[in-house]
């Protein structure tokens, strides 16, 4: 054997017993973000995907009356709108109609939780309570309270009396029968168990049919305050003097539009941001609850 011949073997014969006393090669540890950087990240991203299609719709009405897809006189762009919204702002008029609109949807709304949610747990835990006023809820909760408009006019006035009323009627009907249904859908299994522990019927009440039903009352609650605001702005432009409605209904007649839609997003936002609220409040009631989702 030559000696390159040998020289070769012996270097192979090292490196090879290199390799076995080195082992397995350390795979790169990966970089993984702190828990406070995620949850940045998925905020922003959360709040990215929210705003996308928010962000067309106003690009959408921006450039339309632009470029004369439709007539810019009933629908002119968002920015003119701002602007008269801004206007509003400023000479103070925005915050008194809004004012005005805030007050008798909140307490139409309040008189209503305060009435239904209580009738609603009665009504849903006796059953001849139940069984008494069942045609009579059947026969209110299919008339629509803007059709009702009229005779809540003739009977308490065009003042504030009627206003209240038509939401607190409107608002009764959402969380009535979802206080109800919630108290008719607590798990069975919960009842037997609670009856097995010899636990009186008040108790029973307290401690499992008002936990249980809590995220129903809320759904009908959060339908309720959608339903205040839109009930409220169709009562307003009929013989009110302020309030949200009559700014878009005298805007629409004095041909004043970028003022009319600038009332209606102002509308609009009263109503996200109420139910953002009650959201947070069902949150709070229902911190209990199993999370179902990442």
């Amino acid at each position: 054997m030559s000696i390159t011949t040998e020289k070769a073997l012996a270097t192979a014969v090292d490196v090879s017993g290199a390799a076995q006393h080195a082992g397995p090669a350390v795979a790169a540890p990966h970089r993984v973000l702190p828990a406070p950087a995620r949850r940045a990240g998925r905020i922003l991203l959360t709040a990215v995907t929210r705003t996308i299609a928010i962000a067309v719709l106003l690009a959408v009405w921006e450039t339309a009356p632009r470029l004369g897809l439709v007539d810019r006189t009933f629908l002119p762009p968002f920015s003119e709108v701002a602007v008269a919204w801004w206007q509003l702002l400023l000479d103070g008029q925005l915050a008194k109609h809004a004012q005005a609109s805030l007050g008798r949807s909140f307490a139409g709304f309040g008189l209503a939780v305060a009435i239904s949610v209580p009738l609603g747990l009665l009504i849903g835990w006796y059953r001849p309570l139940a069984d008494l006023l069942g045609p009579l809820l059947e026969v209110f909760r299919n008339t629509a309270a803007l059709a009702l408009l009229p005779v809540f006019v003739l009977l308490l006035g065009i003042g504030e009396t009627s206003k209240i009323s038509i939401v607190l009627y409107a608002c009764t009907w959402p969380i009535l029968l979802n206080t109800i249904s919630a108290v008719r859908s607590v798990d069975p299994t919960l009842l037997r168990l609670a009856k097995s522990m010899d636990l009186p019927a008040p108790r029973i009440f307290q401690k499992v049919i008002l936990p249980a039903s809590v995220p129903t009352v809320f759904t009908g609650i959060r339908l309720a305050g959608a339903v205040a605001i839109l009930v409220l702005v169709a009562a307003e432009m009929v013989g009110a003097k302020a309030g949200l409605g009559y700014l878009v209904n005298a805007s629409q007649f004095n041909f004043a539009i970028p003022e009319m839609y600038a009332g209606i997003i102002t509308i609009s936002a009263i109503g996200v941001a109420f139910n953002q609220l009650l959201v947070a409040l069902e949150r709070r009631f229902t911190s209990w609850r199993t999370p179902t989702g990442n």
